[in-house]
């Protein structure tokens, strides 16, 4: 027989038996819909999750790391302000051997492959704007400056230049300072406002007559503890004035990045020129500071006259490419650093098992409807060994008989797979429609698939399904062959 006559013998016993026939294929459908739908999702989510960092713009930066204070001092865990401590740090890969000052940074940006550099500085500060007053987070940026943070304005612009009294502030520093819109807020000032400086203390203890015997008041780092709040007139505070020039978007509103900050730099309220950010939070030590900077003094680990430079800094390089033989520059040179890739290999394997897991769990499912294929076939030799019996005693080959019924699991495999991937098509949009309208919507954020069904992922399964089949199929199919021809043709 050729096999279109095979073919035509096992959709004819299929259509004889309709009703079995659906009731086992219906078996074939719900376990390959149940396994393209969780693997579907465990695949949605490691496509949002990629989607994500790269809409963050993470897979161009690095962060890179020296020596900082704590290190120099022989703490065992590293000094950091609020603000750092609120912005958190990512963990490098080794441990840096050198202080990352200005030489550095130069010697960084100075690498092939690398677009700029941008050295971190962020502190706390009290902030005094549009009659209010509060603490905020204050960091420093390179100006002009090619982070995609400062690519993107809900009103105004970026900071002139590296000298202008300028600032840009986010848009919850508008919200917490009262502006009703973002464009209320440019052209307006903000001032910072601390304890003096050593320097500052120095002339103003100059300027004070030696006979003058005033009792001292109360302090708090120069700051009178009886007073209602800070006051910039007062002797005791040093203030400095910022004309905001523009306001940022920092966060993401639509797409996979939505609610992120771009790049790896610390996120911080106000952002002032580099270089004053660095003067004032050098100046306006805290005093946990201040001690693990006399400690690094008297350690020999520091001069004098020598500053502990930048805790870390963000470097972008020309082509993700590039990312890997930059780092291993960086390295070389005596810095630690840290990159998104370091999670990917951790984050492919969590997401592994997890699609392992899934599509595990769906595989039980399509195991059981091997057994109803297997139970159909049986049944089905039953009913025909006397055909079976007419057609060897004519001539058919077992090989011929087994093929017969291969093809009939096969039909079954592969029309019930085809329609699970269909069903589990749509069941992935019902479920993201779901989503979006109960979850995503109230909360203000924009649509995101949360399953990705890729053609490998289909094809896959009605294979899958296919194969099962098949081998659900093996034992019918050989014991058909085995069916004596004199004794079948003696079967009622």
């Amino acid at each position: 027989m050729s096999f279109l006559d095979i073919l035509h013998l096992a959709l004819r016993n299929l259509r004889q038996a309709k009703l079995r026939a659906g009731l086992t294929m219906m078996g074939v459908i719900v376990g390959v819909a149940v396994i393209v739908t969780m693997v579907s999702f465990g695949l949605g989510l490691q496509s949002n999750m990629l989607a994500r960092f790269k809409a963050l713009d993470l897979f161009n930066e690095i962060q890179v790391f020296g020596q900082g204070l704590s290190n120099l001092a022989g703490l065992d865990r590293p000094v950091r302000d609020e603000g750092e401590r609120r912005n958190g740090r990512q963990r490098a890969d080794k441990t840096p051997t050198r202080i990352l000052d200005d030489a550095g940074v130069k010697e960084i940006a100075a690498i092939p492959g690398v677009a700029y550099v941008e050295p971190s500085v962020n502190f706390n500060a009290f902030i005094r704007s549009n009659g209010k007053l509060s603490t905020q987070s204050v960091g420093g940026a390179n100006i002009p400056n090619d982070s995609t943070r400062f690519q993107h304005f809900a009103a105004g612009k970026m900071i002139s230049s590296a000298a202008a009294g300028e600032a840009v502030v986010s848009e919850r520093f508008t919200r917490d300072f009262g502006y009703e819109k973002p464009a209320d807020a440019v052209g307006k000032t903000i001032e910072l406002l601390a304890p003096p400086s050593e320097k500052s203390s120095e002339k103003s203890a100059d300027k004070k007559p030696e006979a003058e015997e005033e009792e001292e008041k109360p302090n708090f780092f120069g700051i009178p503890l009886d007073d209602p709040g800070l006051d910039e007139s007062a002797p005791g505070v040093e203030t400095r004035t910022f004309r905001i020039a523009g306001v940022l978007s920092t966060e993401i509103k639509e797409g996979a990045g939505q609610g992120g900050l771009r790049g790896l730099m610390p996120s911080a309220g106000i952002y002032i020129p580099l270089q004053m950010a660095h003067d004032w939070s050098v100046a306006h030590r805290g005093p946990m500071s201040q001690v693990a900077l006399a400690l690094a003094r008297s350690g020999g680990k520091l001069a004098g006259d020598q500053t502990e430079g930048y805790d870390s800094a963000v470097v972008r390089v020309s082509d993700p490419v590039q990312l890997t033989v930059v780092r291993q520059k960086i390295t070389e040179l005596g810095f630690g650093s840290f990159s998104i890739v370091d999670e990917l290999d951790q984050i492919r394997t969590v997401f592994l098992i997890i699609d392992s897991v899934l599509g595990l769990l769906g595989g039980i499912s399509l195991l059981v409807a091997s057994f109803g294929i297997a139970n159909t076939m049986i049944m089905s030799i039953l009913e025909r060994t006397r055909e079976i019996g007419i057609m060897k005693a004519i001539g058919a080959e077992d090989r011929e008989i087994k093929l017969i019924f291969f093809v009939e699991a096969a039909v079954l495999g592969v029309v019930g797979g085809v329609i699970g991937v269909f069903l589990a098509w749509g069941i992935d949009g019902v479920a993201n429609r779901l989503a979006y309208r109960f979850i995503l919507k109230p909360q203000g954020a924009s649509f995101i698939d949360f399953f990705h069904l890729p053609l490998y992922l289909s094809f896959g399964a009605i294979a899958f399904a296919l194969v099962v089949s098949i081998l659900a199929a093996l034992y019918p199919a050989s014991r058909a062959a085995r069916i004596d021809p004199v004794r079948a043709l003696r079967h009622d």
